[in-house]
């Protein structure tokens, strides 16, 4: 039987014999991402993620890792990504946060780096960070409504909406040229300082997710009014933002 591993490490190297033997050379990196590469991995809670470069030609040959997928699903590995090095650097300018969060906590398992030289162009990314943030901002008050003020459901909105927030927090944190911060805490005080985020709101949030406070209805409606109203406000600061050669 599938065991879920207690610690990561435990599966790296069958993880990526399994694949170097599938994929031979057309297989050019494997890198770990994710909440393992930020050390936060909880046996049974967490997905293990990883990404595989590959060339084109095996890229194309997709359907020889299907048994392999599922056979790695059972220990607790997320479908991982396949990409190639030509999807990743056109990619740069569509999909900036995304790369973005790649690049602030990985680990290279085997293979290549695709991700340390990066650049990103600061008008597209602000752009995404717009965009994103005004795009969340519709999801929340229309999942909200659509919770009919149930407490439960109130709690797996919160849960759910939360990590999409820190990944466009990432991108806003290197608008303003400061490095990456995989550690939450961290990248929660850096946009306070930048744009007085309201990072007691947002911890409140996490011990709601985390269940480490109790919610009745009256305090769950309260804190998805305060979440989405701070979601507002900062949609209004990122979309008033100078030009990034400013920033």
């Amino acid at each position: 039987m599938a065991r879920i591993p207690k610690n990561p490490e435990e599966i790296f190297e069958p993880f990526c014999t399994d694949y170097e033997e599938l994929f031979g050379p057309d297989l050019l990196s494997v890198i770990l991402y994710g909440s393992c590469a930020r050390g936060e991995y909880v046996p049974k809670k967490s997905d293990i993620n990883f990404m595989l470069l590959l060339t084109e030609s095996g890229i194309a040959k997709l359907g020889k890792a299907l048994k392999l997928t599922e056979k790695w699903s059972r220990r607790a590995v997320a479908t991982p990504l396949f990409l190639t090095r030509a999807y990743i650097e056109t990619s740069l300018d569509t999909f900036p946060i995304e790369m973005l969060n790649f690049q602030a906590a990985y680990q290279v398992l085997r293979g290549e780096d695709p991700l340390k030289d990066l650049v990103f162009d600061k008008q597209m990314l602000r752009l995404q960070c717009e965009r994103e943030l005004k795009g969340k901002l519709l999801q929340l008050r229309e999942q909200f409504l659509g919770t009919a003020g149930n407490t439960r459901n109130i709690k797996d909105l919160i849960a759910r909406s939360l990590p999409t927030f820190l990944a466009i927090f990432q991108g806003i944190v290197h608008l303003h040229g400061k490095p990456a911060q995989p550690d939450r805490d961290k990248l929660l005080d850096t946009m306070q300082e930048l744009l007085s985020l309201n990072h007691p709101l947002f911890s409140e949030l996490y011990a709601i997710k985390d269940a480490k406070v109790s919610l009745n209805e009256r305090k769950a409606i309260t804190m998805m009014e305060r979440y989405i109203e701070e979601v507002r406000r900062l949609a209004l600061i990122v979309d008033s933002l100078e030009a990034p050669a400013a920033l």
